[in-house]
């Protein structure tokens, strides 16, 4: 399945996938320690799934219109099969999907505590600003992962569809009224910071994904290569401020 991909990076100047990246699962799952990041791995994805589902659902409630109703209701159930995805890998390896998404589930819970939107639009910046900070962190982690674990969560990533509807309609409401735009990114900033809060503490809560990224599990990663990662997710979130017409 990543054969091509392989190969196609290989041609564009890109290294080759070495050590776990370049095992399928049935080779790399020999190393428990290995094991265990992936389970946690895919335990956190799955719930951040599920709550995405509950949270689009509860979006589509303030749609100002039946059409963005709809359109808010096919992402949630674009979400929801993503979850089923996630479940369904961890009950093939015996996992108890429940058992794993556990650990993960305060912490999501208290970031969607703190960061209760007050409006549509508020509701609209933090699904595009907190699902892309959470899917540039999955995706760092995926480079490292073994080739059929990695094109499970690539494809669990896949934009649902709500990037560009919320680009689409929050530049539409800040050509309306500009003052929308200050009150915006100021949400949009608050958003990035316990985004990228809740991302450090559920890996330092949880030591297999520790090891994930500061090395002795997955190949390639060292502290100094973890504060690149985050500055990599900072620059991409700055990116999509200027897309959403916001200053980051």
């Amino acid at each position: 399945m990543e054969t091509p991909d392989n190969a196609t990076e290989a041609t564009d100047g890109a290294p080759a996938p070495t050590g776990i990246a370049a095992q399928d699962w049935a080779t790399a799952s020999a190393d428990p320690q290995y094991r265990d990041a992936v389970v946690d791995l895919l335990g956190a994805l799955a719930y951040g799934e599920l709550a995405a589902f509950e949270r689009l659902a509860e979006d589509a409630k303030l749609a100002p219109t039946l059409g963005d109703k709809a359109a808010l209701a096919r992402m949630a159930s674009a979400e929801f099969q993503h979850f089923e995805r996630l479940t369904d890998r961890l009950t093939a390896i015996d996992q108890d999907p429940t058992a794993a998404m556990e650990p993960f589930a305060k912490a999501l819970d208290d970031f969607h505590h703190l960061t209760a939107p007050s409006d549509w639009l508020e509701g609209l910046v933090k699904a595009y600003v907190g699902d892309s900070i959470a899917s540039d962190f999955y995706r760092e982690i995926a480079a490292r992962l073994d080739a059929d674990t990695r094109s499970l969560v690539l494809g669990v990533l896949d934009d649902t569809g709500h990037g560009n509807f919320a680009v689409e309609k929050v530049r539409g409401a800040i050509e309306a009224d500009p003052r929308v735009g200050g009150r915006l990114a100021l949400w949009a900033r608050r958003l990035m910071g316990e985004a990228l809060s809740q991302a450090q503490r559920v890996v330092a809560d949880r030591d297999a994904l520790s090891m994930m990224l500061v090395g002795g599990v997955a190949d390639g990663f060292d502290l100094a290569e973890v504060g690149r990662m985050f500055s990599r997710i900072t620059e991409a979130h700055t990116k999509r401020m200027a897309a959403l017409g916001l200053a980051a």
